[in-house]
């Protein structure tokens, strides 16, 4: 019969201590993060599948109008024995594109408006006033960038 190691208090701890992370692990599943990432998840592989369709019974189709080919999922280029399908890579690009472009200005352009909405506006940086010409200048400034007037004079040094 197998030993169980000391800290682990035998079979019937064992079980009991199993439960207790069980209900760790399902208070993680039930997180926030996990469910919303979970949903992503499954939102983006239909609307990747939506996007494939269009690309497929639409796009292509157009695409071979003006190309003079019926489908660029058939454009195969044959060298020697082997044969690159050139339309499927063709294919999933103009995928990826649509896909990119879909997801940049229906999700990522709105929630940028709406976080630069919500941002504060940036402090101003501290200025101060030549004594010179009346500029406003950066306050660490030490010479004038309009006049070119010497602000701090410079440490001397006792000859």
């Amino acid at each position: 019969m197998a030993e169980f190691p000391a800290g682990l208090g035998g079979p019937v701890n064992l079980v009991k201590n199993a439960g207790k992370e069980l209900g760790g692990f399902r208070k993680f599943l039930l997180r926030g993060n996990v469910v919303d990432l979970a949903v992503g998840v499954v939102i983006g592989a239909a609307f990747s599948d939506v996007i494939n369709a269009i690309v497929k019974g639409l796009l292509t189709p157009l695409i071979g109008l003006f190309g003079g080919g019926p489908n660029l999922s058939s454009w195969v280029v044959g060298v020697g024995s082997q044969q690159f399908l050139v339309g499927e890579v063709l294919n999933a690009l103009i995928a990826f594109i649509l896909m990119a472009a879909v997801i940049y200005f229906l999700i990522v352009l709105p929630v940028n408006k709406l976080m630069d909405r919500y941002q504060p506006a940036p402090k101003p940086a501290p200025v101060k006033e030549c004594p010179e010409c009346l500029s406003s200048i950066p306050e660490a400034a030490r010479r004038c960038r309009d006049c070119g007037a010497q602000l701090i004079q410079p440490p001397t040094t006792p000859a």
